[in-house]
């Protein structure tokens, strides 16, 4: 299978987590606040208990991850949702910003979350030595692929890719919400709720039929 095709099934794959992503809310989090944050990293933001500004989001704990863990998982981000001709880079919208933000949360969750991307981002590299004699992000795409072919699926894996699996199925997961909740993200699945109508001219003639209520 070429290289080109596997990218085309990977996004259309991850085009089904992120429409669910895009129709619910996100545990708390502002969709979009990965891009927006990006500017804050390593800062710590002194926590007020009001209501949350929703158009100005702002993240109230120190993130946690440091410059070269980001560049690790922007990455893999790029392997999980690389650029075509329609849509960016994982990367370029923020998703290692957003990864960060979550892992860097006080909650039990996103403090378990830390402890196994900052292990996986170890044994990536550690892997990427192992196999090619150089860290992930030197590696070629073709190198990169072969590695994480091992690690996409954890039921598949190997005994001794297991650890991996579980740190690529979690940083999967949060690239597809992180891409996925942004305005190029929704463009990506062709998402269009949310947006103000001056009038409601009810449902399409085909959605009437798919829910079989017109002939």
């Amino acid at each position: 299978m070429s290289e080109a095709t596997t990218n085309l099934h990977r996004r259309k794959t991850l085009k089904l987590l992120g429409a669910a992503a895009a129709s619910a809310p996100l545990l708390g989090f502002a969709a979009n606040s990965a891009a927006v944050q990006a500017k804050t990293k390593g800062a710590e933001i002194i926590f007020s208990p009001t209501d949350p500004d929703l158009l100005n989001p702002q993240i109230h704990w120190a993130l946690k991850l440091t410059r070269q863990e980001l560049d690790e998982l922007a990455a893999l981000a790029d392997m999980i949702i690389p650029a075509d001709d329609k849509s960016p880079a994982a990367s370029s919208l923020g998703a290692q910003d957003f990864i960060n933000e979550w892992v860097s949360a006080p909650y039990p969750q996103q403090e378990r979350d830390l402890v196994l991307v900052r292990g996986g981002i170890v044994w990536l590299n550690a892997e990427s030595q192992r196999r090619f004699g150089q860290g992930f992000r030197q590696l070629s795409n073709q190198q990169r692929e072969a590695i994480c072919d091992d690690i996409c699926y954890i039921p598949k894996a190997k005994p001794e890719h297991r650890y991996g699996a579980r740190f690529f199925t979690k940083v999967r997961d949060l690239t597809a919400t992180a891409y996925y909740t942004t305005t190029e993200g929704m463009a990506d699945i062709g998402y269009i709720g949310n947006r103000p109508m001056q009038t409601f001219e009810g449902p399409s003639d085909e959605v009437l039929r798919m829910l079989k209520l017109k002939s």
